[in-house]
C-alpha cells in the first residue's frame, strides 16, 4: 500500500517497508520546506537546514528498540557505525552462546534473528555520553562545521553529546551525494521496518519543544507515520540509573546488557532518560497538534 502525501510503501499492517523508494521518500521529506519551514524546522545555526534534515531526525536516529527472539532471548536493535567505511547501518545485537554479537539487520543472520520475534519496546537515544563512531576525525566542511568527535563525551558528563548529537552532525547533509548522511537515512528506514509504525512517533513525542510536535504532524501528513501510531496512549518509563550508564556508552553490546536489566512486563514500553522525561507529549496533546485548527 501507499500512504500519505509522499506515498510511503507500507505493509497491510501499516508498517513501513524497507525499500529504496522509502529511503528516497524520507530523504526528500526531511528536505521538504513546505510541510515544515522556517522556525518549525527547529533550532540550528546558519546553513544547518540548507541540506540538512529536520531537527527531530537526530532524535529519531539515536533511538533503539528491544525485541524477544523466538528462543526467548532479548535482542537490541539500533543504528550502528561501521568504522572501516565510516557509514551507518541498521543492526541487531544478541547473545550468541554467551557472547554478544552484532550483525547487520539485512544480513542473513540478522533476518534470522528477527524471525518470529516479539517487540518489547523502545529506548530514547542518548543526548549525553558517548557517540557510536569512535575515533572519527571530521573536518569542519562536511556537516556545516559540526564535528562528531566533539560530542563524544564521558558517561558522567552533562555536556551535549551522545548519539543524538552525533546524528545532528551526520544529518546536516542528506543530499544524494552525501555518503554518510544517506547511510543514516537508509539505516533508519531499515530500523523502522522491523520496529514498527509506533517507533518514530513515540520517539518524536519525547520533546514538546524544538518544534517536534509540528514535525510529528508533518510525518503523519507525509505518510511516514500512521495517525493511530502517533496517538498511542502510553507514557514513558524512566531508565534506572544503573542501566542509564550502560546506554550512555553507545556500545550496542552494553545496550543489550542494559536492555536485559529493564522491566519489560506489560510491554510494549518506551524508556526515557530522566533529564527530559517531563517534556513528553501525551496522546491528548498530539490529538490537539493533529487538529486542522492547530
Amino acid at each position: 500500500m501507499k500512504r500519505g502525501q509522499f506515498q510511503f510503501e507500507v505493509t497491510d499492517a501499516g508498517n513501513l517497508m524497507n525499500s529504496a523508494q522509502n529511503v528516497e521518500a524520507l530523504r526528500r521529506l526531511w528536505l521538504d520546506r513546505i510541510l515544515v519551514s522556517g522556525g518549525a524546522l527547529g533550532p540550528g545555526d546558519d546553513g544547518d537546514f540548507d541540506n540538512g534534515a529536520w531537527h527531530v531526525s537526530c532524535h529519531l536516529a539515536g533511538a533503539g528498540g528491544v525485541a524477544r527472539d523466538k528462543n526467548g532471548k532479548l535482542v537490541w536493535i539500533e543504528i550502528s557505525h561501521d568504522p572501516v567505511l565510516d557509514e551507518y547501518y541498521g543492526s541487531i545485537t544478541f547473545d550468541d552462546s554467551g557472547r554478544p554479537k552484532t550483525l547487520r539487520l539485512d544480513s542473513e543472520g540478522g533476518q534470522k534473528g528477527m524471525q518470529e520475534s516479539t517487540l518489547l519496546g523502545y529506548v530514547e537515544g542518548n543526548s549525553t555520553g558517548h557517540i557510536s563512531a569512535r575515533n572519527v576525525n571530521d573536518s569542519r566542511t562536511i556537516f556545516n562545521r559540526w564535528r562528531r568527535q566533539d560530542f563524544n563525551q564521558p558517561i558522567n558528563s552533562s555536556g551535549d553529546g551522545g548519539k543524538v548529537w552525533e546524528h545532528w552532525c551526520t544529518l546536516r547533509d542528506i543530499r544524494p551525494e552525501a555518503r554518510i548522511g544517506l547511510s543514516v537515512v537508509k539505516a533508519y528506514v531499515s530500523l523502522v521496518s522491523v520496529l514498527g509504525d509506533r517507533f518514530a512517533p513515540t520517539v518524536a513525542r519525547g520533546r514538546r519543544d524544538y518544534s517536534h510536535p509540528k514535525q510529528l504532524v508533518a510525518l503523519v501528513r507525509a505518510g511516514f507515520v500512521g495517525e493511530p501510531s502517533a496517538l498511542w496512549d502510553t507514557k514513558p518509563v524512566r531508565i534506572p540509573a544503573e542501566q542509564e550508564e550502560l546506554f550512555l556508552s553507545a556500545d550496542p553490546m552494553k545496550c543489550l546488557e542494559a536492555a536485559n536489566l529493564l522491566d519489560w512486563r506489560d510491554s510494549p514500553k518506551y524508556f526515557m532518560y530522566e533529564r527530559r522525561i517531563s517534556h513528553w507529549s501525551s496522546a491528548s496533546q498530539v490529538t490537539g497538534d493533529l487538529s486542522p485548527s492547530s
